[in-house]
């Protein structure tokens, strides 16, 4: 039998903010908006890294989607290290889609990996809000943990205001920012008494 509370916190919808000391270089700098966290280990994407070079257009010219009038002009973020060739859609929830193949995060999120997105947010018919990402951010079990134990995260409540702003840039500032943090203020030691 296991206790409990020796469970870790799901921190499933939440926002991981990298401390300045991040030993891995892909994730300085980073907000990881977490899709799913479990006992199983966690999957996220990265909501502030634009991907360099990559467009909207060039996405939906590659997989042959037509453009529509209303299509919007939506940058392509880095998801993270993990399947790189692989395209998520984290956006609002109201979106279903046709075949709603949708993984439902919270009443404010969902992520969609299927083709219908793309297709319904070149004809304007999408998501009101949406971030698209190429690759994703992945832990095993535990790890994610131990990353948070050793400084590596801050968590943060997840906001559309925050996970949706149209400049990647100054979402990791915004993220803190929410937690009474300034960026300045920040050490990437921790102290001790």
């Amino acid at each position: 039998m296991t206790d409990a509370s020796a469970r870790p916190e799901d921190l499933t919808g939440k926002l991981l903010i990298a401390m300045p000391d991040m030993g891995d270089p892909r994730f300085h700098g980073s907000v990881v908006f977490l899709c799913v966290h479990s006992e199983e280990g966690a999957m996220g994407l990265i909501v502030n890294k634009p991907m360099p070079d990559v467009s909207l257009g060039d996405l939906l010219d590659q997989l042959e989607i037509a453009r529509g009038p209303a299509t919007p002009d939506l940058s392509v973020g880095f998801g993270g290290p993990v399947e790189l060739r692989r395209g998520f859609v984290l956006h609002s929830a109201e979106y279903h889609g046709d075949r709603d193949e949708r993984l439902a995060v919270d009443d404010r999120f969902a992520m969609t990996a299927t083709l219908d997105v793309l297709e319904d947010i070149a004809r304007g018919t999408g998501p009101e809000q949406a971030l698209l990402a190429l690759g994703y951010a992945g832990w095993g079990p535990g790890q994610l943990e131990g990353e948070i134990r050793d400084n590596g995260w801050l968590t943060a409540e997840a906001t559309p205001e925050i996970v949706f702003a149209p400049r990647m840039e100054g979402k990791w500032a915004a993220a803190l920012a929410s937690l009474g943090i300034s960026p300045l203020t920040l050490s990437s030691e921790a102290g001790h008494a």
